[in-house]
Formats: C-alpha cells, sequence, structure tokens
C-alpha cells in the first residue's frame, strides 16, 4: 500500500480548486471541499482548515457558510466546546444534486424567464430548451443515482 503524500495531496487540492473556480465555484469553498475529500478524518473543524489551507478564519468560515447551505457538509457540536466539527454527507454528491430541489428550482425560474421573453422569441426558445433540459436532470437523476448505486454495490462486490 502505498504511503499518503501530503505534499501531493496539497497540490490536487489546489489543482482541483482552480478547476472548479474556473467554472465558477467559489475558489476557497472548492479548496475546503476538496481537502474533506482527500482527508483521512472523517471530521474536520475550523481551525484544522484554518492550518491545512492556510487561511483566515473569514475565509473558512464563508465557505463552510456556503458548503452547508448548497448541502455537500454537515455541521456538527463538539460536546463541552463551542466549536463545531464539519464532515461531507454520506452520499454527497446526491445531496448536493438531486436532493437539494436545484434542478426543479432552477427549471422553475427558467419558466419565469419564457413567460417573460415570450415563447415564441429568440430568447424564449433558448430559455424553453434551458427548462426543458433541467426538467429532465430532475425527472431523470433519481433513477440515474439508483444506477450509480448499483454500480457502486456491484464494485464493491463480495
Amino acid at each position: 500500500m502505498e504511503q499518503r503524500d501530503d505534499s501531493a495531496v496539497r497540490d490536487f487540492v489546489e489543482r482541483m480548486a482552480l478547476m472548479w473556480a474556473d467554472w465558477g465555484f467559489p475558489k476557497m469553498a472548492a479548496r475546503v471541499l476538496m481537502t474533506f475529500m482527500a482527508s483521512d478524518a472523517e471530521s474536520l473543524t475550523a481551525a484544522q482548515l484554518r492550518e491545512a489551507l492556510d487561511a483566515s478564519a473569514g475565509a473558512i468560515s464563508g465557505a463552510v457558510r456556503y458548503l452547508i447551505q448548497i448541502r455537500m457538509l454537515q455541521r456538527h457540536p463538539l460536546p463541552g466546546s463551542r466549536e463545531h466539527a464539519y464532515s461531507l454527507h454520506e452520499d454527497t454528491w446526491y445531496e448536493a444534486t438531486a436532493k437539494s430541489g436545484f434542478y426543479t428550482a432552477l427549471a422553475g425560474l427558467t419558466e419565469e424567464g419564457v413567460k417573460a421573453t415570450g415563447p415564441d422569441s429568440p430568447g424564449g426558445r433558448r430559455l424553453i430548451e434551458m427548462r426543458d433540459f433541467f426538467a429532465f436532470l430532475d425527472r431523470e437523476m433519481g433513477a440515474l443515482i439508483e444506477r450509480w448505486h448499483a454500480q457502486q454495490d456491484t464494485a464493491e462486490g463480495p
């Protein structure tokens, strides 16, 4: 079994965070998320995140708050302390996509855009395609997650 290379892990976290940031995800939130993804620990405190990422308390607080809001992280009180620990949801990607209602909300709001622009206008037609795409994702996400879980169960084997 190969040993953990902390320098390579830090490089991975930073490179992955840059990729997510290029796609519009907040960079510090991406750094925090990738720190959790690559961590051997089940949970981390804000102090541990500050140390790992050499970041300010405010930056960590904002990133953690954002990740909780989009259902990527959850907060746990530490008994006997005012501090909290944070951890990934057990099924992080499902929590952040299918269960969050994001696609439903996006399709619904896009419908308002269709009404505002008129369905027969060029903008309306683009918005109809956008609405239909996110409505499709919303309808299909449950089946997709079931197939993902079935694949994971098969990959784990007996």
